[in-house]
């Protein structure tokens, strides 16, 4: 059930904050996908277990060697997948700080890529037990400035 739920912010800049109640992998084929993992790729629970069934790319991502507050990308289907790097080790707990930072690195290589749709989960909300009003001052904070639309989506 993908259903629109209500659009949070629309900006002059042409960046939007949506939200979306579904299956955040039925987003269109053409958004990119993120969401947030530990330095140790270790992605054994929450919805990181998904990103690792259909995306696959462990290796890959350890071979980029990112560090809390920077953001590992694979390519998939003719589009990009976000892996932001917020913490460094699974079992730790995000800083609004190093969200913000891997927030910032992905708007960087969404920019130098043409990238203008994310779709992804409340990130940091879940298994990391950040507070989403929190988080999506951060998303807006980092990209009202563009012309990205983010996506958020909830079961």
């Amino acid at each position: 059930m993908d259903k629109f739920v209500s659009r949070k912010a629309s900006f002059s800049s042409g960046w939007q904050l949506l939200h979306r109640r579904g299956d955040l992998f039925t987003c269109p084929p053409t958004d990119a996908l993120a969401h947030c993992i530990s330095e140790d790729c270790r992605m054994g629970a929450g919805i990181a277990v998904l990103f690792k069934k259909h995306f696959k790319g462990v290796e890959e991502l350890k071979a980029q060697k990112r560090q809390p507050g920077q953001c590992a990308v694979l390519e998939r289907s003719g589009r990009f997948v976000y892996y932001l790097v917020t913490k460094k080790y699974y079992y730790q707990k995000p800083t609004s700080e190093s969200l913000r930072k891997s927030l910032m690195s992905m708007k960087e290589h969404c920019l130098a890529n043409g990238v203008n749709r994310v779709s992804m989960p409340r990130i940091g909300c879940g298994l990391d037990k950040m507070h989403w009003e929190n988080v999506s001052s951060i998303i807006t904070e980092v990209f009202q400035d563009t012309k990205i639309s983010i996506t958020v989506y909830t079961i």
